[in-house]
Order: structure tokens, then C-alpha cells, then sequence
């Protein structure tokens, strides 16, 4: 388990957590109704969800926290925002898709959902991020295997490639919205985390956001 900080300190960050993670299930949220292709493990939990029947918020928490297992034998350390991000994501998802269209019928507005979606992920991502509270579930799986002697970019293209190719299989929209986040939430993550954080990030950070 990681340190947790004194109060003082604590409910400030917890309050940045908390608020990226919202705006990260409302960036999702929004990509979703645009229908223009979701990021590879966004494509893996609709793709579950469509086999399933289970809301996609629901498949975000489960996988998760089944993710959390695979920590156990990598030994990486929980911290809260660690089980925040398993619980709030999914959440925040579920709720806005009861109250959203399923899906936009004008095309110009897919594509400011999707482009928006995009943007509010990597807002999100630099508050929660930059709280310092601990890492998701699948950025731990990531982080923990390449510290096996694995290059971290080659382990993360690996197991996203793998959650893309299976969501797909299973119904989940890969498209032009996929392919914008691919290549656009580095450079934005980096961009927001940089001034959004209130702890030190380590270096190597800078290149495999």
C-alpha cells in the first residue's frame, strides 16, 4: 500500500482526484455516444459489454479490479487513487449514459463529442495523475511488468493491441476515434499532467505517458 499523506495534504489532492476521474468518465462517455471508434481498452469493455448485456461502466470496474490481481505477483503497491480509478471511471460512465442519447445522428456532432472526449480524457488524466495518489489498474499491470526488464512502451502497445483485437472480436467500435486517441493522448496527457500535478514526476514519464 502506498504512504498515504497527512490530512492537510491529502484532502486537497483527494478533491484533484476525484475531479479527473469524473471528467475522465465524461470524456468517455462522450466518445462513446459519438460512435467513431473508442481507445483499445474502451474497445474491450464495450466489446464485453455487448457479449455480455452488463453496462460498459460495469465492465470498467470489473476489469479493474480483476487487473488488481495480476498486482499481487508484480508486487506493485495500491495506493487510494488506485481503487478510486477502478470504482469512479466506471461509475461516472454508467450514470452519464442513462441520461445521454445512445448515440449523436449528426455527424459534425460525433465528431466534436469524440474530439472533446479526447480532450476531457487528458484533462482528466493530468488531475488525477498529478494527484500523486497511485496509478490505475492498467497503468500498474503496465508499469509493473516493464520493470521485469521489459521496454514500457513495447509492453503497453502489447497489451493494448491485445485488449483492441479482442474488443473488436467482440463488437466494440474501433474507427477513426481510436486512431485520433492513439495518437493524440501522449502529447495531451503530457501536456495537462505538467501543469496539473502537485508531486514530482519521474522523467522517463515524459516519454511513455
Amino acid at each position: 500500500m502506498l504512504p498515504i499523506p497527512p490530512l492537510p495534504e491529502l484532502w486537497p489532492r483527494l478533491a484533484r482526484l476525484l475531479f479527473g476521474l469524473v471528467l475522465f468518465g465524461a470524456g468517455l462517455a462522450l466518445m462513446v455516444i459519438a460512435d467513431l471508434g473508442l481507445a483499445p481498452w474502451d474497445v474491450f469493455h464495450q466489446g464485453v459489454s455487448a457479449l455480455t448485456g452488463i453496462p460498459i461502466g460495469t465492465i470498467v470496474i470489473i476489469t479493474g479490479l480483476l487487473l488488481l490481481v495480476t498486482w499481487i505477483p508484480l508486487r506493485e503497491r495500491v495506493g487510494i487513487g488506485t481503487i478510486a480509478n477502478a470504482i469512479v471511471i466506471g461509475l461516472v460512465l454508467d450514470l452519464l449514459l442513462l441520461v445521454l442519447p445512445e448515440r449523436l445522428d449528426l455527424l459534425v456532432a460525433r465528431w466534436a463529442a469524440m474530439l472533446v472526449g479526447v480532450v476531457v480524457v487528458a484533462i482528466g488524466s493530468g488531475f488525477y495523475i498529478g494527484a500523486g495518489l497511485g496509478p490505475g489498474p492498467r497503468d500498474g499491470l503496465m508499469t509493473g511488468i516493464a520493470r521485469r526488464g521489459h521496454s514500457l512502451r513495447a509492453v503497453r502497445i502489447g497489451i493494448e493491441l491485445g485488449a483492441l483485437i479482442v474488443g473488436w472480436l467482440l463488437g466494440g467500435t474501433v474507427g477513426i476515434g481510436t486512431v485520433v486517441f492513439a495518437l493524440a493522448i501522449g502529447p495531451l496527457v503530457q501536456f495537462f499532467l505538467y501543469r496539473l500535478q502537485v508531486v514530482p514526476i519521474v522523467p522517463r514519464a515524459r516519454t511513455d505517458p
